[in-house]
């Protein structure tokens, strides 16, 4: 016994008790870190997130409308819940015809999907160009809506562009 009429013995344990909490709480911060500097090797700096591509594939008149076919290619993206694109159709004068607010999603992830949507009250040989003028909503993971416009990419197999 020592002087306070504390054994050695229980001295011992709670001193053992304290250099496992520092220890365990040691590991627990070195774990972070470390997956923290993983996360950090996987996407390094100033790196651009796996892209998102959009392809006009084809346009056809339905009725007064002209509908658009989009290939969503997310072959190396995560899932997405939502993805509501700001589009604009060009008359062949060049002035706004329409805007139009399409959802594409939800997109799977890594996964090559077909979205289609109208332009209503425009026949097709009347547009000379679609614009993705902004990506109003994209949810899903970490993703944001600055972050989803700067990955998204478009091209077109229709006779007419598709510009971002």
């Amino acid at each position: 016994m020592l002087g306070r009429g504390v054994p050695l013995n229980r001295l011992r344990i709670r001193r053992l008790a304290l250099d496992t909490a520092a220890c365990v709480g040691l590991s627990l911060v070195l774990a972070s870190s470390l997956a923290v500097s993983a996360m950090a090797q996987d996407a390094p700096a100033g790196e651009k997130a796996a892209p998102l591509k959009l392809q006009l594939n084809r346009l056809e008149s339905v009725e007064d409308s002209c509908r658009a076919t989009i290939v969503v290619d997310n072959s190396r993206g995560a899932a997405l819940k939502s993805y509501k694109l700001d589009l604009f159709a060009f008359d062949t004068d060049g002035i706004v015809q329409k805007r139009v607010a399409a959802e594409l999603g939800p997109i799977p992830a890594r996964k090559t999907t077909v979205k289609i949507f109208n332009f209503p009250g425009i026949a097709c040989p009347k547009l000379s160009r679609v614009l993705l003028s902004d990506v109003l909503a994209c949810e899903g993971g970490d993703a944001t809506r600055e972050a989803c416009l700067e990955r998204t990419e478009t091209e077109t197999k229709a006779n007419i562009p598709f510009d971002r």
